[in-house]
């Protein structure tokens, strides 16, 4: 198939052809038909499948019955996004006379008004709030928009936008075309597609948000200024190849490789939304060893394909769910990520929990062998016992102990505790750097028995005479007895200690004495 048999102006197919574009992918030869009838659509398709073409491509072909107002929106969650898919549309629309103008959050708001104000466009790429900012300072007239794209949709709502979107479908005219594009269809975003759409046509390329098995994942419990460190061990104590480091936002990325690249590196960043030529050279330069590690934010990881990749390592936390099954692999790759790890601060245990929904089972917590989390010998190797919520003594019962339980404190939270038909996490722990191990023998899925106390341990306990059948036992500190009264006979005194307040205060009073028994002679 080709763009001219879909329907296409010929001053938009000039446009295809000098941005290099040959054949439409499947989001855009489902999409480009449905679009120029006039029909609302629901494409469920990931970043880096052609999308922005898919609806940019048939709202130009429109545009050019009649151009000199703003007819088209489109709505993005970025500003990122926002300069992407403005110049994408500008590349196509290079044989047009269309007028095409971004707007977002971040930018000078007077400097964007008196765009606005002195030329109106055609088609107009915002992010939502800005643009509730614009209208509301009488910058932008909706009147006459006849179509309206909702672009990732679901981060928008994963953003907490849907209130603004919600606004503007008020302001909107309801005879208007809406075309929505997502990667996945939450809840929040099922209702707000009915709000939107009128018997929308579907095409859904997404696959199931589910990872491909056989793929090893674990969680490093860490406190966020231990971060850097611990990656960097994690890369010093392997051959590197193959491993995408996944950050959420660009300036962390990019920060990222810099310091990657200063200790020793090859470190290529990923642009938030780079084109489809960059995409496929830095993915081919990571699997040809060119390059040994590929950063990249959560906006530029949503469009890689991760087939042939050997190790995934989430910097940060994806923000939503789904951002984490991507890179993990979908079902039905025939050659799935390796490992995928993820390094958790106390910050991001919702979001760890979130994706643990998701997938309907546990991630394993471990630790690093030999790595120095800055924590006492005592919080690594004793096996101490907590009592879950006070007030609750018949119900108390014991938290997993030693290196779980270490993992626990170090996230700022309580252990993994084990559910029906899911085992207890397993993991690795030391104490001193300089650990010679790989990265596939440190990780809890691939243990085969549970972590023990610490022999160091035991005979701490033994040696203060401790019996070593005993259970687990707190360390808490015993209350100290307070000492018995003293016996005094009958008739005599008690004496007062040195240093005792009473003592003191006889000292001062008889002070005064001894002056005056100097005084007089005696």
């Amino acid at each position: 198939m080709t763009f001219a048999s879909l329907g296409l102006p010929t001053a938009v197919l000039k446009g295809v052809r000098a941005s290099g574009l040959t054949e439409p992918t499947a989001i855009q030869s489902k999409s480009i038909p449905v679009i120029l009838q006039g029909n609302d659509l629901i494409g469920a398709a990931q970043s880096g499948s052609g999308k922005t073409g898919a609806y940019i491509l048939p709202i130009l072909g429109r545009l050019l019955d009649s151009l000199g107002r703003l007819r088209a929106l489109v709505l993005v969650p970025t500003r990122e996004l926002a300069s992407y898919v403005e110049t994408r549309a500008r590349d196509y629309a290079r044989f047009t006379d269309a007028r095409i103008a971004v707007v977002f959050t971040g930018a000078p708001l007077p400097q964007q008004e008196r765009m606005l104000r002195e030329q109106e466009p055609d088609l107009l790429v915002a992010t939502p709030g800005r643009l509730i900012e614009l209208h509301a300072r009488g910058a932008v007239n909706f009147e006459h928009i006849e179509m309206l794209v909702l672009d990732e949709a679901d981060r928008m709502v994963a953003l907490g936008l849907a209130p603004d979107l919600r606004r503007l479908l008020k302001l909107l005219p309801e005879t208007r075309q809406t075309l929505l594009f997502s990667m996945t269809m939450p809840p929040e975003l099922n209702r707000l597609a009915k709000e939107a759409l009128i018997e929308p046509v579907r095409v859904d390329l997404a696959p199931a948000a589910r990872p491909t098995t056989g793929i090893t994942q674990a969680i490093y419990p860490v406190p966020k200024d231990l971060k850097l460190d611990l990656l960097h061990e994690m890369l010093s104590r392997s051959e590197v190849r193959n491993t995408v480091v996944c950050t959420r936002a660009r300036y962390g990325a990019d920060r990222l490789a810099r310091v990657l690249t200063r200790r020793g590196f090859s470190v290529k960043a990923l642009d938030d939304h780079p084109s489809q030529t960059e995409r496929e050279l830095a993915l081919e330069d990571l699997r040809r060893g060119r390059t040994q590690i590929l950063v990249a934010s959560d906006a530029a990881a949503r469009s890689l394909d991760m087939n042939g990749v050997s190790h995934i390592v989430n910097f940060d936390v994806p923000e939503t769910p789904e951002d984490y099954v991507h890179r993990l692999g979908r079902g039905g790759r025939a050659e799935p990520v390796g490992d995928a790890f993820t390094l958790m601060s106390p910050e991001e245990q919702k979001d760890v929990a979130a994706i643990e929904r998701l997938l309907g089972r546990a991630i394993p917590r471990v630790l690093l062998p030999d790595f120095d989390y800055e924590m006492r010998p005592t919080e690594l190797r004793a096996t101490p016992a907590y009592d879950e919520g006070a007030g609750h003594t018949a119900d108390r019962a014991r938290r997993p102990g030693g290196v779980a339980a270490a993992a626990g404190r170090i996230a700022g939270g309580p252990p993994t505790r084990p559910s029906a038909g899911h085992p207890a996490p397993k993991a690795v722990a030391g104490t001193n750097r300089g650990g010679s191990a790989s990265w596939a023998n440190n990780g809890a899925a691939r243990s085969q028995s549970p972590a023990r106390p610490a022999a160091g341990a035991s005979a701490s306990r033994d040696r203060k005479g401790a019996s070593s059948s005993s259970s687990v036992r707190s360390h808490r500190p015993a209350p100290k007895r307070a000492a018995p009264p003293r016996r005094v006979k009958p008739g005599k005194p008690a004496a007062k200690r040195p240093g005792h307040a009473a003592g003191h205060a006889a000292k001062v009073s008889r002070a005064p004495a001894r002056q005056r028994r100097a005084a007089s002679g005696r």
